[in-house]
């Protein structure tokens, strides 16, 4: 674990940490982690904040455990129920989208940003621009506006610290002194539940079988991206903002067993690679302890038992969302943000069973062929040109489940 910091007087202090979107699968492995570091003292370290989206009793489990100074439910209505499960402890208590806000503002060294979608942008950015490393999990704030939050990071003297395993598999063999001796970046990905399955089959997946993923424990959209293989598009978006490369040089290889989280090649022929067992405990330890290494109770390989390790192409036939993610990065300006913001959107809607599984794609790509027949900027600047250009593209994919629903 990292080393405590130093307050202004001189003396040590704990290590700060909030978890934005502790609820959550990340945020539930972040806190596992947590917990295995307290438990064997390595450190000290205090919770100034938690937030969660609404699920009050699982955060209000935490806060007792965990003794945050701050909890904030997003859920405005849901702040009355947290307020009366925390009535007995000494626990800040917030609720509303400006009080997620708050969390992020407050007064924490690392800084896990784990809210799903665009919901996370706003507090991540807050983060950001406070100074905090930022350990992020939600790739949507990149894909949305990189260069917003990128931008942030610098001024403010922070870290941007990936934590989605491919990406944080390269950040741990990228050389970033020598980015030029950097040929290529290749995403691996497992191919999600439908790996091989036929297009046909695919179309009358149910919501159940897509978040069922054969290799790793994530949440209900993330899964559903992964068996579209959208979340690999927002990926390749997400590492061109963290990695000093171009899009051209970013391939997608398809790795069923998860072992091989990703690789950077260099112009030499080398081929450098992080592997570890599919568990994000492990890239939350990277980034907690960088630039340091510490323990995880994440299983480790047997490379005896796992055999042999298999590799293949991607299909843009039956995984259209690769190809339209790669054109959306390649148009850029607002392409991405309504690229994230439309798949949101149609992803809501399988899961709810308003539209079937491979029209999650086409909605997306509808929507941004809507979007690329109107004049947009060249290029985002500002947080409130990502929230517009995301409002936009939610509205024209609103219009496009309902005319499939009525269909």
């Amino acid at each position: 674990m990292a080393d405590n910091h130093i307050k202004s007087d001189g003396a040590a202090r704990p290590r700060r940490i909030t978890i934005l979107g502790s609820t959550g699968s990340v945020g539930v492995s972040t806190l596992d982690l947590l917990d295995f570091a307290l438990g064997r003292g390595e450190a000290e370290i205090e919770i100034e904040a938690l937030t969660a989206n609404r699920n009050v009793e699982a955060l209000a489990e935490q806060a007792r455990k965990f003794k945050p100074k701050f909890v904030a439910v997003a859920d405005a209505t849901k702040g009355d129920d947290l307020r009366s499960a925390l009535s007995d402890t000494d626990i800040e208590v917030g609720a509303g989208p400006a009080a997620i806000e708050e969390a992020a503002e407050r007064d924490a060294d690392w800084v896990m940003a784990a809210i799903v979608g665009a919901a996370g942008l706003r507090p991540t950015l807050k983060a950001a621009m406070r100074g905090a490393d930022v350990a992020l999990a939600n790739k949507e704030c990149l894909v949305c506006a990189g260069d917003v939050v990128t931008a942030a990071i610098k001024k403010a003297g922070g870290a941007l610290l990936p934590v989605d395993s491919e990406h944080n598999a390269i950040f741990q063999v990228f050389d970033f002194e020598r980015p030029h001796r950097v040929s290529r970046l290749i995403l691996t990905a497992s191919g999600g539940p439908f790996r091989t399955w036929e297009k046909q089959a695919m179309a009358s997946a149910t919501p159940a079988q897509a978040v069922a993923h054969p290799n790793w424990s994530m949440g209900a959209k993330i899964s559903v991206d992964s068996a579209t293989m959208m979340n690999k598009g927002l990926e390749l978006i997400e590492a061109v903002h963290i990695f000093p490369v171009d899009h051209e040089q970013i391939e997608i290889l398809v790795h069923p067993q998860s072992v091989i989280h990703s690789m950077v090649e260099y112009v030499d022929g080398s081929v450098l690679a992080q592997l570890g067992t599919p568990d994000m405990r492990t890239p939350i330890a990277s980034t907690l302890a960088w630039p340091d290494r510490t323990p995880s109770p994440s299983a480790k390989l047997d490379f005896a038992e796992i055999a042999k390790l298999t590799f293949e192409a991607p299909d843009l036939e039956r995984f259209p969302a690769l190809r339209i993610a790669r054109e959306a990065v390649k148009a850029g300006g607002i392409m991405p943000a309504s690229l994230n913001a439309a798949n949101e959107v149609a992803v809501a809607a399988f899961l709810e069973g308003h539209v079937k599984f491979l029209d999650i794609a086409a909605i997306t790509e509808q929507v941004l062929e809507s979007v690329s027949r109107q004049n947009h900027p060249a290029s985002l600047t500002t947080l409130e040109e990502a929230m517009a250009a995301d409002g936009q593209a939610r509205r024209l994919a609103e219009g496009c489940v309902a005319a499939k629903a009525a269909a």
